[in-house]
């Protein structure tokens, strides 16, 4: 049978490892998101499996509220339109449906949030490329090493975890920190 305590303790040795390692990183993309949403700019997250619920979490906190009460962020999770998910797979190959998206939707100054625990996976790493294209700002949120993505990204904030669950459990930390940092600008004068 599993340890459930043990298994806690893992998550928490995960926690406190970043908060060792990834805050300069954490506050970096912080900043880059708050000026780009101070700028007017839109925030487009995107991954793969538990990465995409991560990425659809995150934008519903942007959108309609993380803790406070605050005017919606414009945000889109680039894994949510199953019309241009499925067009864009049937026609043009699953590598693109991230990449096809930002060329169609993305602009100087906007920010890509790639969230991915691999930091291989070739729509993801495609999505940076045509970002980095664009001119938009981009961040990956990786596990392990970072891969091509923690290489490609202007902001890499990585979990350095092997366990897929729990890197995820990490990153889901982290968004939650984004969307405190977002918060903090919206009630700034309250």
């Amino acid at each position: 049978m599993i340890d459930i305590a043990a298994r806690l303790r893992v998550t928490a040795v995960a926690h406190e490892q970043m908060a060792r390692v990834g805050v300069a990183q954490i506050a970096a993309a912080g900043q880059a998101i708050r000026s780009a949403l101070q700028a007017g700019r839109m925030i487009f997250a995107f991954g793969n499996g538990g990465s995409a619920a991560d990425a659809q979490h995150f934008v519903a906190e942007l959108v309609v509220r993380y803790e406070r009460d605050r005017p919606g962020v414009a945000a889109i999770a680039l894994t949510t339109d199953s019309s241009v998910l499925t067009a864009v797979g049937n026609d043009r190959g699953f590598g693109e449906v991230f990449s096809r998206q930002i060329d169609a939707l993305g602009r100087a100054g906007d920010v890509a949030l790639a969230i991915t625990t691999s930091g291989t996976s070739a729509n993801v790493v495609g999505a940076l490329e045509a970002a980095k294209r664009r001119g938009l700002i981009t961040i990956g949120l990786t596990g392990r090493d970072g891969g091509i993505v923690g290489t490609l990204a202007g902001i890499h904030v990585n979990v350095p975890e092997e366990r897929t669950a729990v890197a995820q459990e990490v990153h889901i930390a982290v968004l939650h920190i984004l969307c405190e940092l977002i918060d903090e600008d919206a009630t700034s004068g309250d």
